[in-house]
């Protein structure tokens, strides 16, 4: 058949993803000690394991999910991260097959997405649109950010968190996390950073990061050392937290971070990108512009211990 009308074409896609991710979004019934709550979470192996926000299970040992055609399981959370807004589930029950997971690291401004949702128990919630940023970032209630986020004006109702962001192909390409406005929709990506979250949760219930103890803000390098460092902009340190290993390094308030282990640092999630599992207590090179001058020191990361989870 073909399609000769653009907007026949477009239904046709949206049809198409809508009738493929679905039946594997569930709606999510959570009860935990402040009260009940609500949301959505996909089916992303066969062997049961669903994927949803952090935010949407906290507090919350297990919740029930229920599908579009109208069976029901007990889930239980398996591991949440706050500081990527993941969690993952396991169904004690069968579930329908899983979603095909893809690579946000694909996607382009203006490429069309469907946001998938189970808000409502039995009716499924199913809105179009495009991607209309890449790279954004979500500050979360930790105070860390979540990095490269999604924006799409795929409209997101009351709880769609946790479900499903697919492309054009059916691919589940982000998790609906927020709305953070009128027309405006924010996802966390599927791409290899998230994909490693994902699989250490199910491994272990939890991610481990490491923890250096300072504050800092993006600053404009006068002009002779961005040129010789090759960037414009730098981390200053506005805080050292007491007995943090930046302070045991000998990091003050003031210097001006410009790289670490060997990476430019820029902005505050430079830094936070590079404390991951491998970081923690291993001695690691910073160079600071300190006093018109470039200095280094050594500081080992610890594993950040307080984060809420």
């Amino acid at each position: 058949m073909t399609i000769e009308d653009p907007l026949d074409a477009y239904s046709a896609v949206v049809t198409a993803v809508a009738s493929s991710v679905l039946p594997s979004v569930a709606s999510l019934a959570v009860r935990t000690a402040r009260g009940e709550g609500a949301g959505s979470a996909s089916v992303i192996s066969a062997d049961g394991v669903l994927l949803t926000s952090a935010h949407v299970v906290v507090g919350a040992r297990s919740a029930e999910a229920t599908f579009g055609d109208g069976t029901s399981v007990t889930v239980d959370v398996v591991g949440r991260d706050v500081l990527s807004d993941l969690a993952v589930l396991r169904a004690r029950g069968p579930v329908p097959p899983p979603l095909t997971l893809g690579d946000a690291a694909g996607l382009r401004v203006g490429q069309l997405v469907v946001a998938v949702g189970n808000p409502l128990g039995l009716a499924g919630s199913v809105t179009a649109g495009i991607v209309s940023n890449l790279g954004r970032s979500l500050p979360t209630a930790s105070g860390r950010v979540i990095d490269e986020v999604i924006q799409t004006d795929a409209a997101l109702n009351p709880g769609n968190s946790g479900g499903a962001l697919a492309d054009g192909n059916g691919r589940m390409v982000g998790v609906n996390t927020a709305v953070a406005g009128i027309g405006l929709g924010l996802a966390v990506p599927i791409n290899l950073a998230t994909r490693g979250i994902i699989e250490t949760l199910v491994r272990t219930g939890r991610v481990r990061r490491a923890w250096l103890g300072i504050v800092g803000m993006q600053v404009q390098l006068e002009p002779s050392l961005a040129t010789r460092i090759g960037s414009p902009t730098g981390l200053q340190v506005a805080g050292v937290a007491t007995d943090s290993p930046a302070e045991l390094a000998g990091v003050h308030r003031g210097d001006i971070v410009v790289s670490l282990d060997g990476q430019d640092i820029v902005t505050s999630t430079s830094i936070q990108k590079l404390m991951v599992e491998d970081a923690i207590d291993r001695q690691v090179e910073m160079t600071l512009w300190r006093n018109g001058a470039l200095v280094d020191v050594f500081v080992v990361p610890r594993e950040l211990v307080d984060a809420p989870r």
